[in-house]
């Protein structure tokens, strides 16, 4: 039976040609658009498969304007067959929910479910660099009801009806066997795309693209566009970096630039000026009466990750905004941690005396391994159970596939990626009620350049924190609380993905979280694959500091370094007392990870490069001059500040 791969892809525009219009929105109208960049790697995954199955049929989809027609011509012109567009206006201010709704009701209308008798698979990319949030993937595989793999790097089929996917997972990957039909999200860490053929191009011109409204795929407007959303975006603000002005070595060789560099940072470099924040009003608040939309759900759910036999550093994290929020809510509001393994009642002691109340435990050999189909059902029955008005998850790559899977089983929106979560209120001015208490979630977004705040009107609000970006709380020893548990009912159809291999080392990731001084390089640094970097880093740790080394994210799709080292708005978020960036450009994905550092300090050889404006000290230099000159600092006592730890 002939095999069919469908490409999902989305058309996004520049980030630097966003504008905020005067409702203080985003407005993309007039900016340049490019297919996102994930989706380019979902859309040569899907051609490098074809060389496995050369009778397969390339499919290409997406739900957009009709602008959104350049994208899929440019997919037909590198090689795909057939092109679907989903267009409506009723579509226009869908969030991730109705997003994922509207494209698994297209492709079902197009005869792809989980009951179709021809093979199939469906390819898309990780996210999209206007929304950042990986949601798609997951709730489109939810509602067709197949499994999913996401995160993977590399993907082949196995020529008996599966596939094997190659997933990145925090400290290392997984090799995973997923039966035909599924879902598979690509990193852009796998084969670059390639570019479009001149007789692909003759194509692309005349092909006809089949065009559908939502009457046309059997969709009413009940869970779409702006008002059938169950989550809004209310405002969105520039992110403005809150540094001093950066301090400049100077001199005429490298040591002199980096005797400028010590001496500057002795002194302490530049202040910032403390400024009052603008506080509004409350009389800018209208006398609306007051509407709870909770429906009775009431505390607070988080999951712990069990990884390495530990609770993952991003869960414990979670206990913070989670204990934050309770006590916004209210006396009464209980934090519940779901915790889902093999033998996993010895960890509830820990996440009582870290802050939860109550410690659910779903214990089975079965669970022994996370995987998102059997997890996401588990959580989701507790859900409907509990009641909880909110469900928080580390934004980890088992939490930002499982979120948005649960949210699909639970009609909840999810908010991803969070760095602020916030109880507040909603002032609906054409209903004239104040929605109160309601979740209100910020993210960044549009590569990093705005703060968006979201809610959600379906319980529980669904949110993802960003890894690093909460501290976890101090742990009360003794602190009492209540251990329960829960048997789910477990679908043998949940359990049809295969783990064939799992390789997780340390990989950096707990001394990234934990470590005083990091070094990080970047592409500048991959003329010796980080040799200096690592040196420095080494040196401190002779020297009694506690130091760690790390990479950019291009360093990391070269596959110099694993991913678990990647700091970045797609790796992780650490804020050390000391952050060294060696050779790395400073794009704002980048910034997102390191920003909260203390001190930061940039060395590279353009003093123009984008690094310099965020942050405190700065060396313009070659990287294989400036690094030994500073190891040899390090060697004579050197220690950026920061007091050897005592033996």
């Amino acid at each position: 039976m002939a095999l069919t791969i469908i490409s999902l892809i989305k058309q996004v525009p520049l980030p630097s040609e966003m504008r905020m219009g005067e409702d203080g929105l985003m407005d993309r109208t007039k900016a340049k658009s490019i297919i996102n960049i994930d989706c380019q790697f979902a859309l040569e995954a899907g051609l490098q498969l074809r060389k496995q199955y050369p009778d397969a049929r390339l499919v290409v989809c997406s739900m957009g304007p009709k602008s959104f027609e350049t994208s899929l011509r440019t997919a037909i012109s590198m090689g795909y067959d057939n092109a679907y567009l989903l267009s409506d206006r009723k579509l226009g201010g869908s969030d991730t929910y109705a997003t994922g709704l509207a494209l698994s009701t297209m492709l079902k209308h197009l005869g792809f479910t989980k009951d179709s008798k021809d093979p199939f698979i469906i390819i898309a990319g990780r996210q999209t660099s206007d929304g950042d949030t990986a949601h798609v993937p997951s709730q489109v595989a939810e509602k067709i009801g197949i499994p999913q793999a996401t995160f993977v790097e590399s993907v082949k089929a196995d020529g008996t009806g599966n596939v094997i996917a190659k997933r990145i997972i925090e400290g290392g990957y997984q090799m995973l066997k997923l039966p035909m039909p599924c879902v598979i999200s690509m990193t852009p860490t796998g084969i670059p795309p390639r570019k479009p053929s001149l007789s692909g191009a003759i194509k692309a011109r005349s092909l006809n693209i089949t065009t559908f409204g939502i009457d046309d795929i059997g969709l009413g407007t009940e869970k779409i566009g702006i008002n059938g959303s169950p989550t809004i975006v209310v405002k969105v603000v520039n992110i403005v970096s809150e540094r001093p002005p950066i301090t400049m070595s100077v001199g005429h060789n490298e040591t002199a630039l980096v005797d400028s560099f010590i001496a500057n940072f002795k002194k302490g470099g530049n202040v910032m000026e403390k400024k009052e924040k603008e506080v509004k009003k409350e009389t800018d608040r209208p006398d609306y009466p007051e509407k709870d939309f909770r429906d009775g759900a009431r505390g607070i759910i988080t999951w712990a990750e069990i990884t390495n036999g530990k609770i993952s550093r991003p869960s414990l994290e979670l206990l913070t905004p989670a204990r934050k929020l309770a006590a916004q809510l209210g006396p009464e509001t209980k934090v519940m941690t779901l915790v889902i393994g093999k033998d996993v009642k010895l960890f509830a002691q820990t996440l009582i005396e870290h802050g939860s109340d109550e410690v659910i435990l779903i214990e089975n050999e079965r669970l022994d391994e996370y995987l998102v189909m059997p997890f996401s059902s588990i959580i989701a029955q507790v859900i409907k159970e509990r009641k909880p008005e909110i469900a928080l998850f580390a934004a980890t790559t088992s939490g930002r596939e499982l979120a948005p899977r649960i949210g699909m089983k639970t009609d909840s929106g999810v908010t991803a990626d969070c760095t602020g979560l916030e109880i507040g209120e909603y002032v609906d001015k054409k209903e004239k009620v104040i929605y109160r208490p309601i979740l209100e979630s910020r993210r960044p977004t549009y590569g990093e350049s705005k703060l968006a705040t979201i809610l959600g009107f379906v319980c529980p609000q669904i949110s993802t924190a960003r890894a690093g970006t909460f501290e976890v709380p101090k742990r009360v020893d003794g602190r009492r609380g209540i251990i329960s548990t829960f048997s789910p009912v477990l679908n043998e159809k949940d359990f049809v993905v295969e783990i064939l291999k799992t390789v997780r080392g340390e990989g950096g990731l707990q001394n990234l979280f934990d470590a005083d001084i990091i070094v990080s390089g970047g592409r500048g640094t991959t003329i010796d694959n980080l040799a200096l970097v690592k040196a420095l880093a080494e040196t401190l740790k002779e020297q009694g500091i506690n130091a760690e080394w790390a990479s950019s994210r291009p360093v990391v799709d070269e596959g110099i370094v694993e991913y678990a080292r990647q700091v970045g708005q797609t790796g992780k978020t650490i804020r050390p007392k000391v952050y060294i960036a060696v050779g790395i450009s400073g794009a704002i994905q980048h910034i997102a990870g390191m920003k909260e550092s203390e001190k930061i300090i940039a060395i590279d050889h353009n003093p123009k490069a984008h690094i310099f404006h965020n942050a405190d000290f700065g060396i313009v230099g070659e990287y294989a001059d400036i690094l030994p000159e500073l190891i040899e600092r390090v060697k004579a006592g050197f220690s950026f500040g920061i007091q050897a730890r005592k033996t």
